[in-house]
């Protein structure tokens, strides 16, 4: 079993088809087929059922069990090959939200690489939903997400959590310190769904009267389609805290005030070998980043950060 045969064999499965392995492998026709038998010679079973006449290809029930191992194989291999090109460096893995990573995270990234050289950072922008299953797969070394499930190999930690507020432009609409959501005008709302929790919020307090002006993905589209005086978000604190860095800011409590952001970090019960001192590098310079205070922001009343 070498891993020709064994990449052949994935590339099968995700095709479905041995000449469209072969185009995307660069091979003939005859050396997949001849790469398979001899990977089903050396297992001693069928992985693939043949049937003249059928142009996909259809796993035996032995040939769908193995993909997994196969899956294995092929990620020990790469951690090997890892270890060969980097002895004296590590690599991390980061998988967050892209308002986690812009608006909370990026002044660790920027300490970590200034004072340890030797660590890599590969920093993947998911949304929360993704992350689980992405760490499962060890695409991820470490996550951050809003919300909290029970996966068999994953642990998950609470880390923080974050108020939300109502921000307005420096000519605010209604420029009050606490402000209800009913005196909000929905058309001029800038939207990105923070969490679960929040969207629920949302729904409950402004979606069921209008659709908001502008939704988004991401904070810096957002902060980018912010023209009109009038317009007006819900934000946590840290994004708060980012957006200030571009534009004043009004800043006013919500009487219906929207539940906390959670932030969860979550971590593989069973890491990459490759990846262990990386992760646990990565979370001492989180505890002592988390374990600072954080700046606060005026209510009710116009707000410029200093540059």
């Amino acid at each position: 079993m070498n891993l020709a045969e064994i990449e052949t064999f994935l590339t099968i499965v995700n095709t479905k088809s041995i000449t469209r392995t072969a185009d995307l492998l660069f091979l003939s026709q005859p050396t997949v087929s001849h790469r398979l038998t001899s990977l089903e010679n050396e297992l001693g079973f069928p992985l693939v059922i043949r049937q003249k006449g059928h142009k996909q290809v259809e796993l035996t029930a032995k040939g769908t069990d193995f993909i997994i191992l196969a899956e294995r194989w092929m990620s020990l291999w790469k951690e090997t090959m890892e270890l060969q090109r980097n002895q004296d460096s590590l690599l991390l893995t980061i998988g967050c939200t892209d308002s986690l990573n812009v608006a909370v995270f990026a002044p660790l990234y920027d300490r970590i690489l200034n004072e340890q050289t030797k660590l890599d950072l590969n920093i993947e922008s998911h949304h929360s939903s993704e992350l689980y299953g992405l760490l499962g797969e060890h695409s991820i070394d470490i996550g951050f997400v809003y919300h909290k499930l029970h996966y068999k190999n994953i642990i998950t930690e609470k880390i923080f959590e974050e108020k939300l507020y109502l921000v307005q432009s420096d000519q605010p609409a209604i420029s009050a310190p606490v402000i209800h959501t009913d005196e909000l005008d929905p058309s001029l709302e800038l939207f990105l769904s923070w969490d679960d929790n929040y969207q629920i919020w949302h729904d409950r307090w402004l979606s069921s009267a209008s659709r908001p002006h502008i939704a988004a993905d991401t904070i810096t589209l957002l902060d980018r389609l912010w023209k009109k005086p009038g317009n007006w978000m819900v934000a946590p604190q840290s994004v708060i805290l980012e957006l200030s860095h571009y534009r004043p800011l009004f800043i006013s409590e919500l009487k219906n005030t929207p539940p906390n952001r959670v932030c969860y970090k979550i971590k593989h019960k069973y890491p990459k070998s490759t990846s262990k001192r990386a992760v646990e590098f990565f979370e001492n310079a989180l505890e002592d980043f988390l374990a600072e205070s954080t700046p606060s922001f005026p209510i009710g009343q116009v707000w410029e950060r200093q540059k």
